[in-house]
């Protein structure tokens, strides 16, 4: 693999600040975002209101911890537009995720919002090895989902030609691949394994391509996962990070020349690490739950959302923001299933809509080869035991799985009292895919 670190002059100002700049930054930012979110969103006025905080009692950065969390479930609660601080009518792009109950997490995007995103992609491209002129093929999903259109305005605004291929039609992705000769592929890392086989059953050996670097992120993947990727593509396997609720990718990305862990652009996001269960701020380096706050967001400024990503702050390496590590776990019941957000309570809304099956499930993660798969275990009612409404029943949650929630599962009916019962909480989630 080629040597990608940055040239003199290639890195923005704030990359090689010192600390003290950056956090006289954060102070300045941070001041604006608490005001302006005080000040345009009737939401986070009555949330300060009730916590009895104003954005004057921040005298330091140490004083956010005075004020309360943003969660999901508020997003779903102000469904579409209630936690916007601008009229609706100034936004330049909303984008959504799905939720548990159906509903999106919506978000929206003012102009200058939209320009800071593409500006901290551009700036986690060219941290990945990207330059101006590099040509970047772009397999993340478009549409609501922030992947494909984040990666795509982040490409253009560093200067690169963009391939708009989206996900799906492998086949032709690989055909594609060969002809335009694309140097960066951003994708999610497990559909990048299918690329690679892909590769192989075209016969084509991936390490002739003219793949450079891959840019990979929407779902955690492991050390090992980027050995076997660079090891086949000869190429540079780099992870970004980013949620819908704070901006998109973008939010956090590793540098190629040292690969351990992802720097925050700490100029736009601010971090904390909290307790999960206490919610009290832990120092840099212990392991707990990432908090962000966003410095410079007009449309949705969101004050301490609670990402339930478990990691930890460490100090900057090749830039001076600090790093996260790579996420190890959640500090609640969501999966991540080939780039899609799972959670049981989902699953559990499509086996109430089938006749024939009870409410008693558990959902299996498994791996097959290198893909994940989810298996989900449930059981029929004893009026429905027969094999043919067995075969049914699990025809239709399949359908139904997909078609709401994105991913294909493996059902497997058992005899009612099949499914372990627990006398506290139930495990909804059995993890048997392997741990690095």
């Amino acid at each position: 693999m080629e040597d990608l670190s940055p040239r003199p002059g290639d890195l923005d100002a704030i990359e090689t600040a010192s600390r003290d700049e950056i956090a006289a930054l954060q102070l300045d930012r941070m001041k604006w975002s608490l005001s302006h979110a005080y000040e345009n969103s009737p939401f986070y006025r009555a949330r300060f209101d009730e916590a009895g905080v104003h954005p004057s009692d921040l005298k330091s950065l140490a004083d956010l911890a005075k004020f309360p969390f943003t969660t999901k479930k508020d997003l779903r609660d102000t469904y579409p537009f209630g936690m916007f601080a601008v009229p609706r009518e100034k936004l330049t792009r909303i984008h959504g995720s799905s939720g548990t109950t159906g509903k999106p997490t919506v978000v929206g995007y003012t102009q200058k919002d939209i320009d800071i995103w593409a500006d901290v992609v551009a700036r986690s491209i060219r941290a990945a090895g990207g330059r101006r002129g590099d040509m970047v093929h772009v397999a993340y999903g478009y549409g609501l989902f922030t992947g494909g259109l984040g990666a795509h305005y982040g490409a253009e605004r560093l200067g690169c030609t963009v391939v708009p291929m989206s996900g799906g039609m492998t086949e032709r992705q690989v055909t594609l691949m060969q002809d335009f000769k694309p140097r960066i592929i951003m994708v999610t890392p497990s559909y990048m394994l299918s690329i690679l086989d892909e590769f192989r059953r075209q016969g084509i050996d991936p390490r002739e391509s003219s793949l450079a670097v891959g840019i990979f992120g929407a779902e955690p993947w492991t050390n090992a996962m980027r050995q076997e990727i660079e090891q086949s593509f000869d190429m540079h396997a780099v992870d970004i990070y980013g949620l819908s609720e704070v901006m998109g990718p973008g939010v956090a990305s590793e540098c190629v020349e040292t690969k351990d862990g992802l720097h925050i652009w700490e100029d736009h996001f601010y971090p904390e690490i909290v307790d999960p269960a206490t919610g009290n701020v832990l120092p840099d380096g212990e392991m707990g739950e990432l908090v962000f706050t966003t410095l410079t967001k007009e449309g949705l400024p969101i004050i301490r959302y609670r990402t339930r990503d478990l990691t930890r702050l460490l100090p900057g390496t090749a830039r001076s923001m600090r790093r996260i590590e790579k996420i190890t776990g959640r500090s609640d019941d969501m999966m991540i299933l080939r780039g899609v957000n799972v959670f049981p309570t989902q699953i559990e809304e499509q086996i109430l809509k089938c006749q024939g099956l009870a409410p008693h499930f558990q959902i299996e993660l498994s791996r097959t080869g290198r893909m994940d798969e989810m298996t989900v275990h449930v059981e029929c009612t004893p009026e429905a035991a027969d094999e043919i409404a067995r075969a049914s029943s699990a025809k239709s949650l399949a359908h139904y799985i997909k078609s709401v929630v994105g991913v294909t599962t493996k059902i497997e009916i058992r005899d009612p009292g099949g499914v372990a019962r627990s006398e506290g909480k139930a495990k909804r989630v059995v993890d048997n895919r392997p741990k690095e």
